[in-house]
């Protein structure tokens, strides 16, 4: 690869971000050929994350609107929310708010990050009765040996890694285990909705990058930016 076109591209990017696909001496193109691969598995990745975070938010709206009696179950009392979970409804309210939005359900639950969705599966839930309801109600494909909540912690804590990772442009091409955390977050689709995941597997490309590898990447860096 033409040097000086790479030391421009480091320099726009960040040293220490590009330092991260050399730690083994790479050269240019290997070099960058990795950082280039490694956003195109984050860019795949993206539709099945997403499906997924907007399934479980969804889910868990409907099911404890049902429960709570209530579309604004946020603020009732039925709901068990943690006093963590409190500061994030009053925190996106407060936000709506600056922005001059209406407090409507959809949009404070669009408001609401995935950290406050993803708790109502650790221990505090385990203890109000909330994080069981849930795994059951909200995963009612799921085999039943995966219902328990300390598995679906577990697994949503791994999504939520890797969602971002991927969202914070971070590198993931290292991950041993990257195409198991992709499967699991198909699997988890499935269990919510069998119809979405069809969908999903429709618009997924992360299979196909993935084994393809680095040499497109190689190729294309080499035949645009060749050594002078």
């Amino acid at each position: 690869m033409n040097p000086a076109f790479f030391q421009h591209i480091e320099n726009i990017l960040h040293t220490e971000r590009i330092a991260a696909y050399r730690q083994d001496g790479a050269d240019h193109t290997l070099t960058l050929a990795r950082y280039l691969l490694n956003m195109a598995l984050s860019e795949s990745l993206y539709p099945s994350l997403q499906f997924a975070e907007i399934a479980l938010r969804h889910a868990i709206h409907r099911e404890l609107s049902a429960r709570c009696g209530t579309v604004v179950w946020y603020d009732s009392p039925l709901a068990r929310l943690t006093p963590w979970q409190q500061d994030r409804v009053t925190e996106a309210k407060e936000s709506l708010k600056k922005l001059g939005k209406p407090l409507s359900p959809g949009r404070i639950i669009a408001e609401l990050t995935f950290g406050f969705w993803t708790a109502f599966f650790n221990n505090a839930h385990a203890r109000t009765g909330i994080g069981s309801y849930l795994s059951k109600k909200v995963f009612p494909h799921a085999p039943s040996t995966e219902q328990y909540q300390s598995k679906l912690d577990k697994r949503w804590l791994e999504i939520r890694d890797l969602r971002n990772r991927v969202f914070h442009h971070e590198r993931i091409l290292h991950w041993n285990d990257l195409n198991a955390r992709h499967q699991a977050v198909f699997e988890i689709i499935a269990w919510m909705s069998p119809k979405l995941h069809d969908l999903v597997k429709t618009l997924d490309r992360f299979v196909l990058i993935r084994t393809d590898g680095l040499n497109p990447w190689i190729a294309k860096l080499q035949n645009h930016w060749p050594k002078p």
